[in-house]
């Protein structure tokens, strides 16, 4: 309850303020836990990083998007590794799966509004292309590296301002 009312609950004064994307990150895997608990081993490597000047709400939209995803990609069971560190001034994000990983031909569409894989009535389509207009409003980039049958990463670069 502590989680959710954390997520839910926030300030929308229409300005960003100074946000622990550790501890954002935490909440939104809080809010996982029992799709998480059905096999889902969660490996996290928090480095020391600063807060960061955002709207926390729409950053943890990034992790709730990525993390259902890649539950989805690996139907709750396998390994999710998030990983934080900082570099050359950015706050730097992995999160990898061991799901089947993102067919070479259809690399290009997925940041696409309503390109879907999944069964009709499974997605919308507007995950991915949610994530990455958060991180263009946050002058961040993502990058995806992904191998088929082995599993996804996306690097999520956010500024330290």
């Amino acid at each position: 309850v502590f989680a959710l009312k954390k997520f839910a609950h926030r300030d929308h004064i229409g300005e960003k303020a100074a946000a622990d994307i550790n501890d954002g990150i935490d909440t939104v895997l809080t809010l996982y836990h029992n799709q998480i608990k059905q096999g889902v081993e969660v490996i996290k490597e928090f480095g020391e990083i600063p807060n960061i000047a955002c709207f926390a709400d729409e950053i943890n939209q990034i992790w709730t998007n990525l993390f259902h995803n890649s539950l989805q990609a690996m139907e709750n069971k396998g390994k999710l590794h998030i990983k934080t560190w900082l570099e050359y001034g950015n706050v730097k994000i992995s999160v990898t799966d061991t799901g089947g990983g993102i067919p070479m031909n259809i690399r290009e569409k997925i940041f696409e509004p309503f390109f879907t894989t999944k069964k009709a009535g499974e997605g919308s389509g507007l995950g991915l292309d949610i994530v990455k207009r958060i991180i263009n409003k946050h002058n961040g980039e993502i990058e995806l590296i992904s191998k088929e049958g082995e599993g996804t990463t996306f690097i999520i670069s956010l500024p330290v301002v």
